[in-house]
């Protein structure tokens, strides 16, 4: 979500929401944790299909007014899971590695002030924070700090300070080759508000490496080493991002001369806003965040075939079950997990997406008021555990764990 969040007042007005019926923020000061299994279709309070309720922690427990993006890590040498959750304030680090006992360890504060706007992502034990905060720069923690907190929870400081880029949307990592790429930053630096190519291959000293700026502003962005359908460009390194009103594609393997590949529209173009490639990397899978409430649609997701990726086409458009706007979705094997801002966390069978056959698995929704087209609820889900937590982060009742129930 980007400034649109600030008209939310006036599409409550249009799509007939409530102004009133935001839960309070700040809710109680407790963690609630525990299991709490989908039966007849509630987790509590919460509308369910599929998935259990193990933990949620409230952003008063937080000292922070919203929620934002989220992300996960995993330690290799203790193979405990930690949440990492932005919020409007700062980043929030919770080892959920028990789902009995959920711990909140600390934050690491904004670098310069609050904002609606933070992301971040994970490569070799370190964090990689950027905020749409002015002059907030990168943030890098190492996250093995999270081993050992004495006195949680802490205020940590950042290890690095990147400074090679003021504000920024969001940050993508193709861990691969150890590039991170900075988009949405100013429309009037150097690359347009296009990508910042950014070294992290020794996380603690970042790199500046060029940028890609030629088709403008890029809202969102997936980064990958590419290995699909068109081996014209095998083990080339390929950035789609998410350009507002198109997708485009490029080659981004030298830095010094990324190369455009192709651009591709689609019919009702709202704002393009984020996308994720199928694992085989033919079918890309992307939301358009403005469509439902400017067209009336039910969630709306567009697929594309990248099989030739000089050439891609719309392969078709798939409709959700509520008139929820969508935000940002991932694929892990033949699920596509979608944060549907009201209409929570939906799961979409796509094993038949040659055959333009998806349909709804499951779904978990953390703001149980209705389903309306509005910017509350969930903003992110990360479902890459190995352990099949799932992180949630809601931009009004903040983190939730939750799970496939048995």
């Amino acid at each position: 979500m980007k400034k649109w969040m600030l008209f939310a007042g006036m599409l409550a007005l249009i799509t007939g929401c409530d102004p009133d019926d935001n839960p309070d923020p700040n809710g109680p000061d407790n963690i609630a944790e525990g299991i709490t299994p989908c039966e007849n279709g509630m987790a509590g309070e919460y509308p369910c299909n599929g998935y259990d309720l193990i933990g949620n922690v409230p952003l008063s427990t937080f000292d922070a007014n919203s929620g934002n993006d989220s992300w996960g890590w995993t330690d290799a040498t203790t193979g405990k899971e930690y949440a990492i959750m932005g919020v409007n304030n700062g980043t929030v680090f919770v080892d959920i590695s028990n789902a009995e006992d959920l711990v909140y360890l600390g934050k690491l504060p904004t670098r310069t002030e609050t904002s609606s706007w933070r992301d971040v992502k994970v490569y070799q034990d370190h964090a990689f924070i950027v905020s749409e905060a002015t002059d907030h720069g990168m943030q890098v923690f190492d996250l093995t700090k999270l081993r050992d907190v004495p006195n949680a929870p802490a205020t940590f400081e950042a290890d690095f300070n990147y400074a090679g880029f003021g504000n920024a949307h969001n940050v993508v990592i193709n861990e691969e080759s150890g590039y991170a790429y900075a988009v949405g930053t100013s429309r009037n630096d150097q690359f347009n508000g296009g990508a910042h190519f950014v070294d992290i291959s020794d996380p603690k000293n970042p790199v500046s490496n060029n940028g890609y700026g030629e088709r403008g502003y890029a809202h969102d962005a997936q980064v990958v080493t590419y290995n699909g359908p068109d081996t014209e460009h095998n083990g080339k390194e390929i950035f789609i991002g998410s350009n507002e009103n198109e997708v485009v594609i490029a080659d981004v393997t030298d830095k010094l001369n990324p190369t455009a590949l192709s651009t591709i529209a689609y019919s009702n173009i709202g704002y393009t806003h984020q996308g994720w490639f199928t694992e085989d990397q033919r079918y890309f899978l992307l939301g358009d965040e403005l469509d439902e409430t400017q067209r009336g649609f039910q969630t709306r997701t567009i697929i594309f075939d990248l099989s030739d990726l000089d050439n891609p086409i719309v392969h078709h458009e798939h409709f959700g079950t509520t008139s929820a706007i969508d935000h940002n979705g991932y694929v892990l094997g033949n699920e596509f997990f979608l944060a549907s801002y009201r209409a929570g966390v939906r799961v979409l069978d796509i094993s038949g997406i040659a055959n333009k056959d998806i349909s709804e698995i499951g779904y978990f929704d953390t703001y149980p008021i209705n389903d309306n087209a509005a910017f509350d609820g969930v903003w992110n889900v990360y479902p890459y555990f190995a352990s099949g937590k799932i992180v949630v982060s809601d931009i009004n009742r903040g983190l939730f764990i939750i799970q496939k129930s048995n």
